[in-house]
């Protein structure tokens, strides 16, 4: 699929990022071909997710790799121009596609190029309780994080996207925007998400399925409110994936297929989408 043309996209319309954080790769495409995510699988490219690598094993890496331009990387044989790069001399993956930004990250590109920049955090490297909690969300003109957007909430995505509306509510009409929203649902723990699944039984890839649907069916409000305005282009994508017992490995920073390889999407949502 040939890489939109970023430097139209860039100025014209408003941009969203979506982590979805330690979503694995098999269960995302496992409920995309069961239809059990429908308000995201309409969004994705034929139905189903890309498969990629995670720039990182853990959220920081990771983000660190997104915001300086690196998303994850299409699973295939390169090179792959990417839609986002710091100007750098001899870079083999910058392209005339490519939207080129003269920032030490493309946060503070965005924000050179008019764009207001949001943080919506969601995991305790977005939550600004301590200096290393600050380093992300520090890189946005504006960032929010709550306890009840973090990983111990069972209603942590639906209290982000509220916020996500009241946000894009308080823009005046003609400025852009671009939102980020680090979605902690999936991250354990997340056992609350499936009925009757217990705190001593904890964590599976079953209840890291349930928290996906569960953030499906609150998503559309989120499109809807970055579309409001005018046409939104949408990054939704895993930072990393998660173990659970694969080879005997549990969670993550740690170099095993179930991390590495994570689902990616990107696709425009029209002014006034619904979901």
């Amino acid at each position: 699929m040939r890489s939109p043309d970023m430097n139209e996209i860039v100025g014209s319309h408003d941009l969203l990022l979506v982590t979805l954080d330690t979503l694995r790769l098999d269960v995302a495409a496992e409920l995309a071909a069961a239809g059990r995510i429908p308000n995201l699988a309409a969004h994705l490219p034929g139905g189903a997710w890309e498969k990629r690598h995670a720039p990182g094993s853990f959220t920081y890496a990771s983000h660190q790799a997104i915001f300086a331009g690196f998303l994850p990387t299409p699973a295939a044989p390169g090179p792959h121009p990417r839609l986002f790069a710091a100007r750098f001399t001899g870079s083999e993956t910058t392209a005339e596609r490519t939207f080129v930004f003269d920032a030490p990250d493309l946060v503070s590109g965005l924000a050179d190029a008019g764009y207001r920049t949001v943080c919506i955090g969601g995991v305790g490297f977005f939550n600004r309780q301590g200096p290393l909690g600050s380093v992300l969300p520090g890189m946005f003109q504006e960032s929010h994080w709550e306890p009840e957007f973090g990983v111990a909430s069972p209603t942590s995505f639906e209290e982000q996207v509220g916020r996500a509306e009241q946000v894009v509510a308080g823009l005046p009409a003609d400025q852009r925007l671009f939102l980020f929203v680090n979605v902690s649902a999936l991250h354990q723990p997340n056992w609350f998400h499936l009925p009757g699944a217990t705190r001593e039984a904890g964590d599976s890839r079953a209840t890291h399925a349930a928290a996906l649907e569960y953030v499906d069916r609150h998503i559309g409000r989120l499109f809807a409110a970055a579309s409001s305005r005018r046409p939104c282009f949408a990054i939704v994508c895993s930072d990393h994936g998660t173990a659970y017992g694969d080879d005997g490995y549990t969670g993550h920073r740690l170099g095993h297929e179930t991390v590495w390889t994570v689902p990616y999407a990107h696709f425009t949502l029209d002014q006034g989408a619904t979901r």
